[in-house]
């Protein structure tokens, strides 16, 4: 590719939205390459986010692997299948490259949504001229698409200079990864480096330190009674866990640190009747493993303290993933993005955010992690939720000029 046709593609790009901050330098045969990928990326991308697959939609996730697997074999990669580790939730894929260097390489990436089935059918795919929508169109089938074109344009450039290529396609992160754990842990300790291609923050950041999360679940028990007759008889576990839920008055609800916030609330299925059973879902974030300790104890503190006589509190807890915190190896793997981002004229910025991901098991286990390299994209868990059609390619350029720089030269683990 001349110079001549690097500049009009970088116009191209520029013209899409993306901001050049200094003189332009790509690899060219990447660049190229990258770029010329971008109208079959995007129609397979479309076709993934026209397929529903909610987290514990096993058949929605076999429809979407269904469309990805033939991709993969397609380009030479050895495919496996591995069942979900809980029961209920779809099937997982394996994909590997084996080269003639020296990195073993890990990317992760999940199709799991937080959507029911039926709102593919309310909202489809689509695209203005700037955004691509839909559900799961950022978080993250985006980042899982530009992956599996990544690995294409390794397998059509003839670039074998790592020693593998993993990718996993998993089906629950977005409630903590419950069917992939024991084969997360597994992969992260074979590699030298895990990438993640969890959506890149606004305006063009990936991502360098998350938060931990996990769930506190509130229930009270009480005793049932005529709410007309004999009110007085019942022993009112709503009204008990709304005085509970008042623990959440002492933490924070947003910001860097740590946040707690309340997402579910069940009580009662009569109208007529006492509730002598009610829930609530209390949602954590932290920054770090002590601040959880603290939150959940001081709901257990004040499980003690009912207002409503007769009725008891429990408190329990689901842990979902630890926090990434911020570290030299993921700090460097950023640099090095930061560093390929500049051939294209674009400044790459580091940020960090609330959204778990397999990464901090990945760190947590000792293996370099450098996550949010998909897409920019925003509005994620909602019907706003989009993809920057600007960031595709530059984000596929630096993926895979990512993956062949590690193939050469692994981080020290």
């Amino acid at each position: 590719m001349d110079r001549k046709r690097v500049s009009l593609a970088l116009a191209a790009v520029t013209m899409l939205g993306a901001t050049p901050a200094i003189a332009a330098r790509p690899d060219a045969r990447i660049f190229k390459a990258a770029t010329d990928a971008r109208p079959a990326q995007l129609a397979l991308l479309e076709k993934i986010v026209n397929i529903d697959s909610g987290t514990g939609d096993a058949a929605g996730a076999a429809k979407v692997m269904a469309v990805l697997v033939p991709e993969l074999k397609a380009i030479g990669a050895t495919v496996e299948t591995s069942p979900a580790e809980v029961a209920g939730l779809g099937d997982n894929v394996v994909a590997r490259l084996m080269g003639k260097g020296k990195g073993r390489i890990l990317i992760i990436g999940h199709i799991d949504t937080v959507f029911p089935a039926g709102t593919v059918a309310q909202r489809p795919y689509r695209i203005d001229d700037k955004r691509a929508y839909g559900p799961g169109v950022s978080d993250e089938k985006g980042g899982v698409v530009e992956a599996v074109t990544a690995l294409k344009i390794l397998h059509d450039l003839k670039e074998t200079n790592y020693a593998s290529i993993t990718l996993l396609i998993e089906t629950s992160e977005e409630t903590g990864s419950p069917g992939t754990r024991k084969l997360i842990d597994k992969l992260v300790r074979e590699a030298d480096v895990e990438l993640n291609v969890e959506p890149g923050d606004a305006p063009d950041a990936v991502t360098v330190w998350r938060k931990g999360s996990a769930s506190i679940k509130i229930t009270v028990h009480g005793k049932a009674a005529h709410a007309g007759v004999e009110p007085q008889n019942g022993r009112n576990a709503a009204a008990e866990l709304i005085h509970q839920i008042a623990t959440l008055n002492s933490f924070p609800k947003s910001g860097d640190g740590l946040t707690a916030n309340l997402t579910t609330l069940r009580a009662g299925d009569r109208v007529n009747v006492i509730p002598d059973l009610a829930t609530a879902d209390i949602n954590v974030r932290v920054r770090t493993p002590e601040q959880f300790d603290t939150i959940l104890g001081a709901f257990q503190a004040f499980a003690k303290k009912t207002l409503i006589p007769d009725t008891t509190v429990e408190v329990s807890t689901t842990p979902s993933f630890p926090p990434l915190p911020t570290n030299p190896a993921t700090d460097k793997l950023a640099a090095q993005a930061k560093t390929i981002y500049a051939d294209l004229g674009l400044t790459l910025t580091m940020a960090g955010n609330g959204g778990a991901s397999e990464s901090a098991l990945a760190a947590a286990a000792g293996t370099p992690a450098l996550d949010g390299l998909g897409p920019v994209g925003g509005g994620f868990h909602s019907v706003r939720e989009y993809l920057e059609l600007s960031t595709v390619t530059p984000r596929l350029y630096l993926l895979t000029k990512l993956l062949i720089q590690l193939g050469a030269t692994p981080p020290a683990r």
